[in-house]
């Protein structure tokens, strides 16, 4: 054994007294995979319970909203936290602390009679969820070796699961329980991922850690605040009253706009910045986060809003509505498996300019009325199913094509990753939503919502031609 290995941005210790242990691949991936499940299945559930947890609250939809974006709010500021924890203390001790907080929370969730104390136990809640993603794949990482390309890009096929069973699980919760077991049902699922990981994930070797490491206080309250400004810009101007002459809308959108600003000023003159600069926007890293938001995270915000979309222009009921994401879900979930076992031959750029091309056709079909005689479920099944297609396709090389640039700095990277899905997604419905709101056909409005969303994919485009390319393992 070495006597020091470099890792991620620190560097290992050798312990000549402990031997390393075989690593049992298939267990270590299903530990993972069944937490990012936890976590994918909470994001699509609790928004299924949210008009019963108003009611169960005595409160108003408004603040009963919040706990969804108390859960966005916390889990983007904690996303680059997460990472640089995983990079400096160990991918193993962040993952355990990660589930461990998430499980606490969620048991506290369930418990809470107070909408407030609720809304601050999810931002407790998105604290612990946001270091799955990037623990996990260092995890894939670090134990891997060749092989870690193509488990990495089975994350794909998890999300979409989870996004399926959410609804589903939210609705028997309401019909036949309570809207707290959607909190409730994350605590044994934690407790047996604790309990398992302890067992068959190797533990972190000692580090030596960078003596310089910093929580970035400044870096911190500058993109959350900003962040948050921007939220609360969105609730107002989706208000019913909402106008982007109020000072209730300019005010926060300035506020902002300047945290933004500011925030890049001081990561570009900090010594040891919240997230370094090149990682946002340096030479390909800045392509492929662009690609990430564009591409995936707006589908994401679009993919979210088609029950609504299928309730208010053909009238179709809450389930059914619903169910249209197991159609998205099955494709992209198969499309991950597939692209994931040829991503090595045919690179990244070719997965993202087919996958792209495929979003774009489902959402133009998603937004024309239903032709040949089929039936509108059927018609937005099929649209969603070709969504669900191209999603598949891309998330393979999206995910791929940060991660093989600097694979020590994994965790940092997926996390940035997620941030950016988040962004694009959080900015798709809250202007879709503010673009409904007073509408008196908002059905069709949605529809050419969709075409400019098209058109913006298309667009966009010749930006994959800059993604760094690469073929075989990593």
């Amino acid at each position: 054994m070495n006597s020091q290995q470099s890792v991620g941005e620190t560097e290992y210790l050798a312990d000549p007294s402990e031997a390393p242990r075989p690593v049992n691949r298939v267990m270590v991936f299903s530990i993972v995979a069944l937490t990012l499940l936890m976590m994918s299945v909470d994001s699509t559930i609790v928004a299924t319970v949210l008009h019963s947890l108003q009611q169960g609250l005595d409160t108003t939809l408004n603040w009963a909203g919040w706990t969804l974006t108390a859960y966005s709010l916390g889990f983007v500021v904690m996303l680059p936290i997460s990472g640089r924890l995983s990079e400096q203390y160990g991918r193993r001790r962040v993952f355990l602390g990660s589930v461990a907080v998430f499980t606490l929370a969620s048991l506290l969730c369930g418990l809470a009679d107070n909408i407030f104390v609720l809304i601050a136990l999810r931002a407790l809640q998105a604290a612990g969820g946001a270091g799955f993603t990037p623990s996990a794949t260092g995890i894939i990482a670090d134990h891997f070796g060749g092989a870690r390309d193509r488990a990495v890009s089975l994350f794909g096929s998890i999300f979409p699961i989870g996004a399926m069973i959410g609804p589903i699980f939210g609705g028997l919760f309401v019909s036949y329980w309570t809207w707290r077991a959607a909190f409730l049902v994350n605590v044994p699922i934690g407790i047996v991922v604790i309990m398992l990981a302890l067992r068959y994930i190797p533990r972190d070797p000692p580090r030596r850690r960078d003596a310089h490491f910093s929580m970035d206080i400044p870096g911190m309250l500058l993109l959350g605040g900003g962040l948050l400004s921007g939220i609360l810009a969105a609730t107002w101007l989706g208000e019913t009253k909402g106008s982007v002459w109020s000072p209730s809308f300019a005010l926060p959108l300035a506020i902002a706009l300047g945290a933004a600003w500011m925030f890049f000023r001081h990561i570009g003159r900090s010594t040891h910045p919240f997230i370094a600069p090149h990682l946002i926007h340096g030479p390909n890293f800045g392509t492929v986060n662009l690609v990430n938001m564009v591409f995936s995270g707006m589908t994401i915000g679009v993919v979210a809003l088609i029950p609504l979309y299928a309730a208010t222009r053909y009238g179709i009921g809450a389930l059914d509505a619903g169910t249209l994401l197991v159609a998205e879900g099955i494709a992209a979930i198969t499309m991950s498996i597939m692209i994931a076992l040829v991503l090595r031959r045919t690179g990244h750029r070719l997965p993202i300019y087919a996958g792209s091309a495929i979003i774009a056709l489902g959402m133009v079909l998603l937004a024309l009325s239903p032709k040949f005689g089929v039936a509108p479920y059927a018609w937005l099944a099929d649209s969603a199913f070709l969504i669900g297609t191209g999603m598949g396709t891309i998330n393979p090389a999206s995910r791929n094509a940060g991660l093989q640039l600097a694979p020590r700095q994994s965790s940092t990277l997926a996390a940035l990753r997620t941030l950016s899905l988040q962004i694009g997604s959080i900015a798709t419905i809250s202007i879709t939503t503010a673009i409904l709101t007073g509408s008196a056909d908002p059905g069709s409005i949605q529809a050419w919502v969709y075409i400019a969303v098209a058109l913006l994919l298309v667009a966009a485009m010749p930006v994959i031609s800059r993604v760094p390319e690469h073929h075989g393992s990593w």
